[in-house]
């Protein structure tokens, strides 16, 4: 039978890099990441950001558990009625499943996106025709069509 699985809390942005040290001590762990896109003033990037800021999961027996708040960027163990808190296999499937779903559903024709950039930067609008590098949208409160770059617009459904 497998350890159970465990919630460590990290300090801020420090969940990659605790991933990183607990790979490095052999500790089996998972951190749920998903793609988003990140604005700066000039360009849109799609990241990988952690589904659950400052969580990572770790499987091991709970007495090894402690020593791992030694780590560089844990904070604390997750703790539930004074113990810590194990997670079920299940649940730690069902984030696994829940983003494999989510990220192999690609943009198709009639999706709603929302433009990040430019001068339609926060408009809305659905996919009429998808090209190699561009997106023909309609945007409905223009009642007009416009072509945007692919990497500048995300789905309303994944932005929030």
């Amino acid at each position: 039978m497998n350890p159970d699985w465990y919630a460590l809390y990290t300090h801020p942005r420090a969940e990659k890099k605790v991933k990183e040290r607990l790979d490095m001590r052999g500790v089996t762990n998972y951190l749920p990441l998903h793609r988003a896109p990140r604005t700066w003033s000039d360009r849109v990037k799609i990241i990988d950001k952690p589904l659950f800021p400052s969580y990572i999961f770790v499987q091991c027996d709970e007495n090894e558990l402690y020593p791992l708040l030694h780590i560089y960027g844990v904070y604390r163990i997750v703790l539930y009625c004074d113990k810590p808190a194990v997670i079920f296999q299940r649940e730690i499937d069902a984030i696994v499943q829940f983003l494999k779903l989510a990220d192999s559903r690609p943009l198709c024709e009639g999706d709603e996106v929302e433009i990040l950039v430019g001068a339609f930067k926060h408009v809305t609008g659905k996919i009429q025709k998808i090209k190699k590098k561009y997106l023909v949208l309609y945007i409905e409160a223009l009642n007009s069509m416009v072509s945007v770059n692919i990497a500048g617009v995300a789905p309303t459904d994944r932005i929030r």
